[in-house]
């Protein structure tokens, strides 16, 4: 079965859709190269117009990147070889989709996770359902917020990307909308729909196909007013979040018996606390940096983690052995020096 289908139509569509239904379409090496290698193709064709990303099956988009190949790389030289190439691989393709010079629908519906969102969260047109949950959830398994997610969740409101990045909270779709993390919502009743109204529209004959993609997208949307938690909790992420040192925000949360400081600060503190603290720093650095800027740490970053013993405790913890009970090298935030944060960013 192939892994990525790719499809074109006479109106001036291309389609392309992970294909790995039972493991919610999580990405593996080929699948990358695969559809790198049809983003380069199709930048440049003048029969294409614009571009549907979507997922396989009825869980979600992608569930992210295949942790159980990195994991192996602990096992061989080959193995980190190949989990250093996924890497690069990777944040190149978030990157070309992200500057992709036609406008590209993602469909996120379901799961939108990690990698999901590497590949998804660059897109001109974000479209989420009500079923919609995306989250960077790596520093659930000692890993960081990579694919750009730097870039992205600083242009969420006041400390809201440092809050997100720290607690891999999941979002739903008003709350990813309002952390600009994604455009509109759909119903996913009426997505199918939606998408069949791109494929049928004849988009030679557009003059602006930005304008008419945008007409289209405000005649389905679901203009629902429930309210999502992160409006809400605005002034309190403020309040705690502003530190630049993780010892500082839970220094702030402490004192705060409110039900989400007592809340964040339980799930911060069962967190690695290395993860904690490189993603931290990889935030507030990010602040000024462009997205390519931001990619290129990744990869060193990540790179970093392949050696990292608390990396592979984590996904053992909550990938392989599911008992959720990590025993990290390094266990308290007192334990993690600074010079030991920087050596991540070091090539």
């Amino acid at each position: 079965m192939d892994e990525v289908l790719f499809s074109t139509n006479d109106n001036g569509v291309a389609t392309i859709t992970l294909n790995r239904p039972k493991a919610i379409n999580s990405l593996t090496y080929n699948m990358i190269v695969q559809i790198k290698e049809k983003l380069l193709l199709l930048e440049h064709d003048p029969a294409i117009h614009l571009l549907v990303l979507n997922g396989a099956g009825t869980k979600g988009f992608c569930a992210g990147g295949d942790i159980k190949t990195l994991y192996s790389a602990r096992d061989s030289d080959e193995a980190m070889g190949n989990a250093m190439q996924f890497f690069s691989e990777e944040y190149e393709t978030d990157r070309l989709i992200a500057q992709f010079p036609k406008p590209i629908i993602a469909c996120l519906d379901g799961i939108v996770m990690g990698g999901g969102v590497g590949l998804s969260v660059g897109a001109t047109h974000r479209i989420v359902t009500e079923r919609t949950k995306w989250a960077m959830p790596e520093m659930n398994i000692g890993f960081f917020p990579d694919v750009g997610a730097t870039y992205y969740l600083n242009q969420a409101p006041g400390h809201t990307g440092r809050y997100l990045a720290l607690t891999a909270s999941t979002l739903s779709a008003v709350d990813t909308l309002y952390a600009n993390v994604a455009d509109s919502i759909i119903s996913s009743e009426q997505l199918v729909a939606f998408i069949d109204h791109v494929n049928t529209n004849n988009w030679h004959h557009e003059n602006n196909v930005e304008a008419t993609l945008e007409q289209i997208i405000a005649s389905y949307q679901n203009t629902t007013n429930v309210e999502g938690k992160l409006a809400s909790l605005q002034a309190k992420i403020d309040e705690h979040f502003a530190y630049d040192t993780v010892e500082e925000i839970i220094d702030s949360l402490q004192p705060d018996t409110s039900e989400f400081a007592v809340k964040t600060k339980e799930i911060l503190l069962s967190k690695s606390p290395v993860s904690l603290k490189v993603a931290l720093k990889q935030i507030v650095d990010g602040g000024t940096k462009t997205l390519e800027a931001c990619l290129e740490t990744d990869l060193i970053i990540a790179k970093n983690y392949m050696k990292s013993a608390d990396f592979y405790e984590g996904v053992r913890s909550v990938i392989i052995d599911k008992d959720q009970q990590p025993d990290y090298q390094y266990k308290q935030l007192a334990d993690v020096s600074e010079a030991f944060v920087d050596s991540f960013f070091t090539k």
